[in-house]
């Protein structure tokens, strides 16, 4: 399932302060109930409430090349992730990364995203 991008600053801040989080050593997600969910769904060709996620990856972590790199990684790890189990929908998620990420592969963003979201409960049953 493709997903929405956050595109305003406003939201990542709300799902900082306000979400839930769980913290992996590489990872932390911050997960929050999406308000404008059901409004977007309208503007959907398909009319389907979508989850919307934020990447970020902080310069500390390295140069343009590595954060880019490491965005993509966690692009691709959600991707397999979800394929494998949905996630609930209705959410504005925030994936953070960590100073362990920059080693890691996508197979180990994967698995520490399913840590993460089992913690948070954001999995369909």
């Amino acid at each position: 399932m493709k997903f929405k991008a956050i595109c305003e600053n406003h939201l990542y801040s709300k799902a900082y302060a306000k979400g839930k989080r769980a913290v992996t050593p590489a990872l932390a997600v911050y997960v929050l109930p999406d308000y404008a969910a059901k409004r977007l769904a309208k503007a959907h060709p398909q009319h389907r409430i979508m989850n919307r996620i934020g990447l970020t990856t902080s310069t500390k972590l390295g140069g343009a090349v590595v954060r880019s790199r490491l965005r993509r990684i966690m692009r691709a790890g959600l991707a397999s992730l979800t394929k494998k189990k949905p996630l609930k929908t209705g959410f504005l998620i925030v994936i953070a990364a960590r100073g362990a990420a920059v080693r890691l592969k996508s197979t180990d963003i994967e698995r520490e995203l399913d840590t993460a979201f089992t913690n948070l409960g954001m999995f369909q049953s």
